[in-house]
């Protein structure tokens, strides 16, 4: 399912291939509906809808309660090319493991396979080899959230 650079770069890369077409897994990324489906970890609720304002400068908000804990992660969109790219900043706040942390850089990539898409999220910037290793599992189970969305 994916790969991972060395975490010493404190960088991350993890691929998934979908059977759906890139502008449908694109939109998975920016709609609110689809995020509530699969950003939201097992066990989880949300304390307010997510925000998304899917331009270049605009925001995103989500806020969610996990095992007791409030996290929220925002952000703002960078690069917004629909249906290949999408790089946005991701920050940490009020988490109660974490901490508030340095902002970090996410870039999605998604590539057309012969009628399946590959998603590649590259994720960079990480204070700590911790961090990255936490972040790459939690995205691998984000991307499995998206193909089951699809499904």
């Amino acid at each position: 399912m994916g790969t991972t650079d060395s975490q010493t770069s404190r960088r991350l890369r993890v691929t998934h291939s979908f059977t759906a077409p890139r502008e449908r897994v694109f939109r998975a990324w920016l709609e609110p509906e689809a995020i509530r489906a699969w950003f939201l970890p097992a066990g989880g609720t949300w304390t307010e809808p997510p925000a998304v304002d899917a331009r270049p400068g605009g925001h995103y908000r989500f806020t969610v309660v996990h095992q007791g804990n409030p996290y929220c992660i925002h952000g703002t969109y960078l690069e917004v090319s629909p249906p290949d790219k999408l790089v946005f900043t991701w920050l940490w706040e009020d988490d109660p493991i974490r901490g508030d942390s340095a902002d970090t850089v996410v870039t999605v990539e998604l590539f057309d396979r012969g009628g399946r898409t590959e998603v590649v999220v590259t994720h960079e910037k990480f204070p700590s080899g911790e961090a990255c290793e936490e972040h790459r599992v939690g995205w691998a189970e984000c991307l499995a959230a998206i193909e089951n969305l699809l499904a």
